[in-house]
């Protein structure tokens, strides 16, 4: 990263055991976002508050971070999000997802959502009325378009800053993948090197 970790002190200390505790090692993202601990946990809570009080399922909200990142050329979540994607629906339907495949494997709800995820980072302002047509013929309601569109944009702004930092992948998300999912992931920042 091009920045340093900041000391250590009890608030990293938090934030360091919040990745280890969720994912089983401390994330290379929690070593910038450690500057700001009160930041990383409102981003934490924000996300929370969103996905447990909305109708989006755990698979759509994979398939939308890996469709935005994938367009961002963000591998850190692509990679991390892939996991979670694969556990829920299959590594076909994660690295289709990823490769902007047109695949069998893929859900018209999952499409219409891969492909709302990718105009928003692309450029909203290329956004259309025919674009909502799509969502809710593959069944999504205006508050699940509202929350779906909020969700991208918040997956959007947390990919940013860990790009804009040069924040390396983890090898421990890698190496949890399945061959078809990390090679569908070709783009973006190197995956941090396996100490030896």
């Amino acid at each position: 990263m091009f920045i340093a970790a900041p000391d250590d002190s009890a608030d990293t200390a938090r934030i360091y055991k919040t990745t280890s505790d969720a994912q089983g090692f401390v994330m290379n993202l929690a070593k910038a976002w450690a500057w700001r601990p009160d930041v990383f946990e409102g981003f934490a809570s924000l996300r929370g508050q969103l996905a447990t009080q909305s109708a989006l399922t755990k698979r759509d909200q994979a398939v939308m971070v890996c469709a935005m990142a994938s367009q961002l050329g963000d591998a850190y979540c692509s990679l991390a999000w892939g996991g979670a994607l694969s556990r829920e629906a299959g590594a076909s339907v994660a690295a289709a997802v990823i490769t902007n495949a047109d695949a069998s494997v893929l859900t018209s709800r999952d499409r219409a959502l891969a492909d709302w995820a990718r105009k928003v980072a692309r450029n909203p302002n290329e956004t259309s009325a025919p674009d909502i047509a799509v969502l809710r013929a593959a069944g999504l309601g205006d508050r699940d378009i509202f929350e779906a569109t909020v969700f991208v944009a918040f997956r959007l702004a947390f990919s940013t800053v860990n790009d804009a930092l040069g924040i390396a992948p983890d090898w421990q998300l890698a190496e949890a993948l399945t061959p078809e999912v990390r090679a569908a992931v070709s783009y973006g920042r190197q995956v941090a090197s396996r100490p030896v």
